[in-house]
């Protein structure tokens, strides 16, 4: 427990601004002897990328995990503003509680700060006493340590002991994950540390605890799902509350860019490397057309509020997954959008237009518009701002109702960082790649579609950073670390010029990787390993070449069926292919058949609507019910097949079955042309495949990992889940073990594997994949180079013994900690 001293306090102070309090409670911390200068500016570095405000005019300065070395003690501040200073808009703070901890000794404080959240009289009290020891009594009370006791609080409650693990204890962050997890469940449930016990539903109930690391707490739970609460809770207490997260990712390049100060930073996930720098553009979704066309009145409602429910979860979705990043104030908007879904006002209007005769769309965006021009209006500037998030709704809910199309998008004429909520793989299609300097998304995880188009198109992209990007003002200047997943809004002079100059230096170590891109990736003992490239057009064959390539690993031929009316014919797809072959030059071309379902769809297809698509009637599944698509696929393939080495692979494949029943149309494909045999594999990207590949590596000739995929099925997250799609990475120990049990097979059957996933252009992963026994990576053009260089400077013996740290580390996170081989 921190003792607290007169010289810790602060008394009748004032501060214009927010930025005037926090550098009065650090200068109160440096003066104490407590933190170096610098960790100021990390206090106000951490005021832009979180909330700090508590409530009862309460707020708590922090700074950043990555600069506890400039803490040279923990202490506490404490700076009394009686008058007031304007935290964040409509937040008032008039007690700044300054810290700086190093590890937990700052939670007996934080708890007794509860206290007085609970008790408004008592913070109007501190607010305005000129007694220090007020300060002082009111924040040093002491936390629990005895051992959880036994209670009967609820009635027929089941218990579990834990033991908190989190570095500093139940702080503010893994409370809230904890918070998260208990309101999952019906049951009422407590959480009891020593003599205290709290509502685990409720923030500020379990920051009173204090529970410091290493501290044993006894959950409770009373209700119908009770032991499965515990169950989830003990889990989540014993994986760390979401702290595992924090594990400083080291940048998988040979150089990296560092601002040559503190300065504020947005931070997502590296979707793809490089640095851009230039003006900020907020993309808005491809404007929406609305058909009013008359329709039946019964069904237009129906259609309505299925929308509107639908637009309620995927806000929903949203909040949790801004609030688990950003903490509440961020994802508070996300709530406020629900609530204008469940208007009433609004409800009965739109209702009143469909009976008018107007169809569902043009109702709600005929009311929506009405509201949006009367708010802009009103003489007061945060009213009017409001405006905006009506827009946002509107929108949201128009895409949803039928009878809309869609517009192209709209970029400025000079090339920007381009922002969005999130990009579809229509709104990717649509771009045009000139005028992108980076892509940077709220949304989205690595394997998302915009980082598979960004890294395919070499552009620096960074998602999954949160609502606040979508906050940035358009035309400000920025600078995007894709490699460090880091977005620099309004950088200074020095930044600037300092990323100008690391550009200049990564493009002098581009062009020497490309100067030797021709070069195969020998390893410095001996060991080959074929880098090879993922198409979709028959026109990248020959840029594939140039790049570097040796092959083809997946040509994906859905690319083919997108953007058109009607299925490409046989004539269509044969010349593709010939194309490719003749490109490539005798080089391997490995053709995936169509793979579309789960987020690929076709309209003219006229696919059933399936609730869990990525589970349903996609890939070989697909092929082998519509043989009208796949038979003439097969006969292509086999007619190029004498124009080039061609090997046939098939996506998504589950079962012995869908591959038996795949080949055998294969071959009677084959037969009726009378065209020589050709290689045939499957790509491993469900689980029962790589459990089972012994067996299935006696049906085929290779093997080819989709790492996406296989990652998405491994830990049941959905890859364009919005708040899931974040923690899809592709190097977890789960997905790399099964990788490695399907090399040990393949090789056991002298069959062999290659990978054609997102983890295979990063040289992280290419190292990881080498060293398991991979054979083949598969990549976007833009990764061949770099990869093929770096594989190049390291020993096959030291690829394995990488490889063999990695499939030892429990989390992802533990596996990007590990020091890259250079």
């Amino acid at each position: 427990m921190i003792q607290l001293s007169p010289q810790n306090v602060q008394l009748n102070s004032r501060a214009r601004n927010k930025e005037e309090a926090i550098r009065a409670a650090g200068r109160v911390l440096i003066e104490a002897g407590n933190i170096e200068p610098g960790y100021v500016e990390s206090m106000l570095g951490r005021e832009k990328q979180a909330n700090t405000y508590l409530g009862n005019g309460i707020a708590i300065p922090h700074g950043m995990k990555e600069d506890r070395e400039l803490i040279l003690n923990t202490g506490v501040s404490v700076v009394q503003v009686p008058d007031g200073v304007e935290w964040n808009p409509g937040q008032t703070v008039r007690l700044v509680v300054g810290i700086a901890a190093r590890s937990d000794e700052h939670l007996g404080i934080l708890s007794a700060l509860t206290d007085v959240l609970d008790d408004p009289a008592e913070a109007e009290r501190l607010a305005k006493t000129n007694d220090p020891a007020d300060v002082i009594a009111a924040l040093t009370r002491g936390a629990p340590s005895k051992p959880p006791a036994p209670a009967e609080q609820l009635v027929d409650a089941h218990h579990m002991d834990v033991k908190v693990l989190s570095d500093a204890g139940l702080h503010a962050r893994p409370a809230t994950f904890l918070v998260d997890v208990a309101k999952q469940f019906e049951s009422e449930i407590r959480v009891q540390y020593g003599a205290k016990i709290a509502n685990a539903k409720a923030l500020a109930s379990l920051l009173k605890l204090g529970v410091e690391s290493g501290g044993t707490i006894r959950i409770l739970a009373s209700g119908r799902d009770a032991q499965a609460a515990l169950v989830a809770l003990k889990e989540a207490v014993e994986s760390g509350l979401g702290e595992e997260e924090e594990v400083k990712e080291p940048a998988p390049k040979a150089i990296a860019w560092t601002p040559k100060s503190s300065v504020r930073a947005i931070t997502g996930v590296g979707a793809s490397p490089g640095l851009a720098i230039g003006r900020l553009f907020q993309f808005q979704a491809n404007q929406i057309l609305v058909k009013d066309t008359p329709r039946d009145p019964e069904n237009e409602k129906t259609a309505f509020k299925q929308a509107l429910e639908t637009a309620r979860e995927q806000l929903g979705a949203i909040h949790d997954a801004v609030q688990e990043r950003s903490g509440k104030s961020e994802a508070a908007i996300f709530r406020a959008h629900q609530e204008l879904l469940s208007d009433s006002d609004l409800y009965g209007e739109v209702s009143f237009l469909i009976d008018d005769g107007h169809s569902a769309a043009w109702s709600w965006q005929h009311a929506i518009e009405t509201r949006i021009a009367d708010l802009r209006q009103l003489q007061n500037e945060r009213l009017a701002g409001r405006a905006v998030d009506f827009h946002d709704v509107g929108q949201r809910v128009l895409r949803l109702l039928a009878g809309t199309e869609q517009g192209d998008p709209h970029l400025p004429d000079d090339p920007v960082i381009l922002v969005a909520d999130d990009l579809t793989p229509s709104d990717t299609a649509r771009l045009d790649p000139k005028r992108i300097l980076g892509l940077c998304t709220a949304l989205g995880g690595p394997t998302s579609h915009t980082a598979i188009i960004a890294r395919s198109l070499g552009i620096p992209a960074v998602v999954g950073v949160g609502a606040v990007v979508l906050e940035q003002k358009g035309g400000i200047t920025c600078i995007l670390d894709g490699a460090a997943g880091r977005l620099y809004p309004e950088p200074g002079v020095a930044e600037i010029e300092s990323a100008k100059k690391f550009q200049i230096e990564l493009q002098h170590q581009r062009d020497e990787e490309f100067e030797t891109r021709y070069q195969p990736a020998v390893l410095t003992d001996g060991h080959r390993v074929e880098v090879v490239a993922n198409i979709g057009k028959a026109t990248e064959a020959a840029t594939a070449v140039e790049a570097g390539a040796e092959g083809v690993g997946l040509m994906r031929t859905e690319f083919l069926f997108l953007e058109r009316d009607t299925p490409p014919t046989e004539e269509e797809q044969f010349e593709a292919y010939t194309t490719m072959t003749r490109a490539l030059n005798r080089l391997p071309l490995i053709i995936r058949t169509l793979d579309i379902g789960g987020d690929k769809v076709v309209p003219y297809l006229s696919l059933p609507k399936e609730d869990n698509p990525f589970l349903g009637v996609r890939g070989i599944r697909l092929c082998l019910r519509r043989p009208e698509l796949f038979v003439p696929q097969l006969r292509a393939i086999y007619r190029a097949a004498s124009t080039g080495p061609i090997k046939i692979m098939f996506p998504m494949v589950s079962t012995f079955e869908e591959l038996r029943e795949a080949k055998e149309m294969a071959e009677e494909v084959r037969k009726n042309l009378g065209a020589p045999p050709v290689e045939i594999g499957i790509m491993v990207e469900v689980p029962s495949i790589a459990v089972m590949a012994g067996e299935f590596a006696q049906e085929v000739d290779f093997f080819s990992i989709g790492t996406n995929d296989l990652t998405q099925y491994a830990l049941a997250i959905d890859r364009v889940h919005p708040a899931l799609a974040k923690q899809a990475d592709s190097l977890h120990p789960a997905v790399l073990r099964m990788i490695d049990l399907t090399v040990r097979a393949a090789e056991a059957a002298g069959k062999w594997v290659g990978v054609c996933g997102g983890a295979a252009g990063d040289p992280r992963g290419a190292v990881i994949l080498a060293g398991l026994g991979v054979r083949e990576l598969s990549m976007s053009l833009p990764s061949i180079a770099a990869v093929k260089a770096h594989l190049r400077g390291i020993s096959y013996a030291r690829a394995k013994a990488f490889a063999k740290k990695a499939l030892a580390c429990k989390t992802a996170g533990e596996v990007h900690a590990l020091s890259l081989p250079v």
